[in-house]
């Protein structure tokens, strides 16, 4: 065994287990993609003033939890902790503002941050999100909050709650945030928390520190100071959800831990994780653009966590729906027999056909054993006799019924009994 070993916070997926990842991620993907949602991929490394300044320098993201370097070439360099700012960077890089509005993009990948591992949070994760830039329109805040609400119903996820609040915009926000400081200046806070108070107050009602949260009972709201327009907007929010049948509880002291969300936020928690209770979340990001140097370009999306889901339906119970990772498994007995059926499973594959062979010069016992751990439907069994008469053995190896086939017709007749 190598002396080396994944580190610390991060880790291996191997199967089962990745297969079990894959499916989640692609259910997760599943609703967005039949919303018209569009692939995107940006690099797992961005430029470190991208973050601070889109995500916030306040932030624990940005002040703790990022893996930072310098390149030899002086460049500060950041994996990236969360998936909206690059996405909003790559857009107005290649112009999709230009373009067709709503841009409508779905992400996968993985995330970095620098953070206490335990169950549910890892330093190495990763997320399934989808973002719509360039308009304000609620129904497309609805629409995602929706499709995320699909995604987690269709891998059978029953446990999931929607907390929903909005905080406002840039009209309303700063009185609020005014007031807000007036009460925090009251509090028996610490010097750091201190100095968050004066520059970033939202960040202090997200502090997670039970000495800190025992303090905010009342504290002022965000949704008592949202303006007309702002109430306006949740309000068509609200009432789309509930035309879709999504239920949801309004969570007024909901801020996320990110500094560009504006009106809608919105986190999905499930109790099956413990401490760590949000498998995913979103929201309204209507000045990011802005702040990264760009035009006006309003957004809104969300990320789902990958791992986390899985975790919450490994609490539940429930049983994913995996494919089978081979279809036809073939056994072949003998030096010849080897030869043709490597030609066959290669025509298999080429035809569609999950298919895989014992190799190794196995007898016929261990390579049934094989067959059958294989998870195939279907094994192909052909040896010096089957050879002479051009026939192969096809053995359903959950009956166990077999039968003879000319090999000229095996790839057909598979093809038509996996259908």
């Amino acid at each position: 065994m190598t002396s080396f070993r994944a580190p610390r916070g991060t880790f291996d997926l191997l199967p089962p287990r990745s297969e079990h990842i894959l499916a989640v991620r692609e259910g997760l993907a599943a609703p967005a993609r039949r919303a018209g949602y569009r692939y995107v991929e940006t690099p797992a490394l961005e430029d470190t003033a991208l973050f601070v300044r889109g995500v916030g320098d306040s932030t624990d993201v940005v002040t703790k939890e990022m893996y930072t370097f310098t390149t030899r070439g002086g460049d500060s360099l950041s994996l990236r902790p969360e998936g909206t700012a690059p996405v909003v960077r790559a857009a107005l890089e290649h112009a999709l503002d230009k373009g067709a509005l709503p841009a409508k993009l779905w992400y996968a990948g993985s995330f970095y941050r620098y953070e206490r591992p335990q169950a549910g949070r890892y330093r190495h994760f990763s997320q399934v999100g989808a973002e719509a830039l360039g308009t304000e329109d609620p129904a497309v805040d609805a629409e995602l909050v929706i499709l995320a609400a699909d995604a987690y119903a269709g891998v059978g996820l029953r446990g999931v709650r929607l907390l929903l609040n909005s905080l406002g915009d840039q009209r309303c926000r700063p009185a609020y945030r005014s007031a807000l400081q007036e009460f925090l200046r009251g509090l028996r806070l610490d010097a750091d928390t201190r100095a968050r108070v004066e520059r970033n107050p939202l960040r202090v009602l997200d502090d997670k520190r039970s000495e800190v949260q025992e303090q905010l009972h009342d504290a002022p709201l965000p949704g008592d100071w949202l303006c007309a327009e702002c109430t306006a907007h949740h309000e068509t929010v609200r009432e789309l959800l509930g035309d879709a049948g999504i239920a949801f509880t309004d969570a007024p002291s909901l801020v996320r831990g990110l500094d560009y969300y504006t009106r809608t936020t919105f986190e999905f928690v499930h109790d099956g994780l413990g401490a760590q209770s949000a498998v995913g979340g979103g929201g309204r990001y209507d000045g990011l653009s802005e702040s990264i140097g760009g035009p006006s370009l309003p957004g809104v999306g969300w990320a789902l966590g990958v791992e986390r889901t899985l975790l919450t339906l490994e609490a539940e119970g429930v049983e994913l729906a995996l494919p089978r990772p081979v279809d036809v498994f073939a056994v072949p007995v003998g030096e010849k027999a080897a030869r043709v059926l490597f030609g066959l499973v290669t025509a298999l594959r080429r035809a569609g056909v999950a298919a895989d062979i014992a190799y190794g010069g196995r007898g016929l016992k261990g390579a049934m054993k094989a067959a059958d751990r294989s998870g195939a439907a279907y094994a192909v069994v052909v040896g010096d006799r089957d050879l002479a008469d051009g026939v192969a053995q096809l053995k359903e190896l959950s009956t166990g019924q077999q039968r003879s086939v000319p090999l000229a017709d095996v790839v057909d007749t598979l093809r038509e009994a996996l259908r």
